[in-house]
Order: structure tokens, then C-alpha cells, then sequence
């Protein structure tokens, strides 16, 4: 990619590249997503597959990724209530771009350890 393909970038573009950046950036985000990325989970699911994150937190970020449409939840009036959470078409584009990262980061063998690890074969017992 050059850098003239650049040049064509206004504010607006940039300022929605940062969010979008950020947010798939912030603190737990991609191991999250990365972690429904197989199918719907339920929420002890999640927290099996998104080691060193906290319930309060993992419920927080769920909340987040849902509001910004990465993630859907589905409640099933069941007894007890049953909740899952699924990526959303919008979750699954990122997840495709995410791709060349993730294989990017197996390369760096001398890189930092990462601060969360999703184990892709399923929860923890």
C-alpha cells in the first residue's frame, strides 16, 4: 500500500478509523471476539475461553460490543433464562481482519506474552 493511497483520507475518515481502532484495541475486546468467533457462547463460556478477566468486566465488554453491533445477544425465556451471545455480521467482518493480525502476532516469537490468552479449543475445566 502506498502512501498516496492515503492521501484521499479526510477528518471524518480518520476520526472514524481512531474509534474504530480503539475499540477493537481496548483491553479484552479482540480475545472476546476472538472467542465467539467459533459460535454462540454463553457467558461462562466466555469466561473459560478469556482468561484473567474479571465477570464485572467481561459483562461490561459484552454490554459494549453489543452496543456497537459486534455482538448479538440472544435471551431464550427458559427456566432459569437462558443468554447467549453471538458475533454479528459486522463482529464476524472484523474478526476477518483481525485474521492477518493474529497470524502476524505467532511470528513474533521474541514479542512480549500477551495479557489474556483464548484458548480456540475450547473453556478451561
Amino acid at each position: 500500500m502506498s502512501d498516496a493511497e492515503f492521501v484521499h483520507i479526510n477528518d471524518e475518515e480518520c476520526r472514524r478509523f481512531q474509534a474504530s481502532a480503539e475499540l477493537a484495541g481496548r483491553k479484552w475486546n479482540a480475545a472476546i471476539l476472538l472467542a465467539g468467533a467459533r459460535g454462540a457462547r454463553r457467558f461462562t463460556e466466555y469466561r473459560g475461553l478469556v482468561d484473567g478477566i474479571s465477570d464485572r468486566l467481561l459483562a461490561a465488554r459484552l454490554k459494549e460490543l453489543e452496543a456497537e453491533g459486534l455482538i448479538a445477544r440472544d435471551v431464550q425465556p427458559t427456566t432459569p433464562v437462558s443468554v447467549s451471545y453471538a458475533l454479528t455480521r459486522s463482529g464476524r467482518e472484523l474478526i476477518s481482519l483481525l485474521h492477518p493480525l493474529v497470524t502476524w502476532s505467532r511470528s513474533r516469537t521474541d514479542a512480549t506474552p500477551p495479557v489474556s490468552v483464548v484458548s480456540m479449543s475450547g473453556p478451561r475445566e
